[in-house]
Parts: structure tokens; C-alpha cells; sequence
């Protein structure tokens, strides 16, 4: 088998997070030694011009003596971020305001050319 294969073991326990276009994998994997570890794969869904589509695969594996440093970091980063930022996602937000700025100017764009008298030109 080639070295992909040789890496990747039995999977074990396995949990999927679809999140948009993103879906996060959780898999439980064994060593050939029969020790566990963890993979995270980030897959992102990616649209072609002409409508065809591929994915983006990240993947961190991550073993039983890293679990401690690791989850404190991450819980870490992640109040740090919700402390600064609050839980509100700001890019939704940001989408919604960006939408009603383009309505209105859409609204003042064709009041503007209502106005206009062929008379002034």
C-alpha cells in the first residue's frame, strides 16, 4: 500500500459537523500499535465558473500526548475570542448590513434618475 494508506489506520469512532460549506470530520483512528489518535479534516466545498465543484482537504492528526496542551490552547483561543467579540457572527451581520446598503443605494440610484428631465440635458 502506498504511504497515504500506510498512515491513515482503521477508523474507530467517527463524527461529522456540516457547517455551510465547510464539514468538519472526527475520526478516531488506531496505530498499528493499537494506540488511538485523532484526525480533524476540514473539507470546503469549492464552485467552479461552469457550475462543477472540488474540495479543499486540511487534515491535523493529533495524538493522546499533545490532548492536554491542545485542548487548553484551543478553549484558550476560543474565550479569547468570545470575550473580545461576543457569539454574535459578525460576518453574517456584516452581510445583512452590506445587503441593505445596496438596497438603498439601488432606491436613491433610481430616484435619482426619476428626477432627471430630458428639458436640463
Amino acid at each position: 500500500m502506498g504511504g497515504k494508506d500506510s498512515i491513515e489506520q482503521e477508523e474507530i469512532y467517527s463524527k461529522v459537523l456540516r457547517a455551510g460549506r465547510r464539514t468538519y470530520f472526527f475520526d478516531v483512528r488506531s496505530t498499528k500499535a493499537g494506540d488511538y489518535y485523532l484526525t480533524v479534516t476540514e473539507s470546503k466545498k469549492f464552485t467552479n465558473d461552469d457550475g462543477s465543484f472540488h474540495y479543499k482537504k486540511h487534515k491535523i492528526y493529533l495524538y493522546k500526548e499533545d490532548f492536554s496542551a491542545f485542548k487548553d490552547n484551543l478553549d484558550d483561543m476560543m474565550n479569547y475570542i468570545i470575550d473580545e467579540k461576543g457569539e454574535e457572527v459578525i460576518s453574517e451581520r456584516h452581510q445583512k448590513d452590506f445587503k441593505k446598503e445596496d438596497e438603498v443605494q439601488k432606491v436613491e440610484t433610481t430616484e435619482s434618475f426619476t428626477n432627471v428631465s430630458f428639458d436640463d440635458i
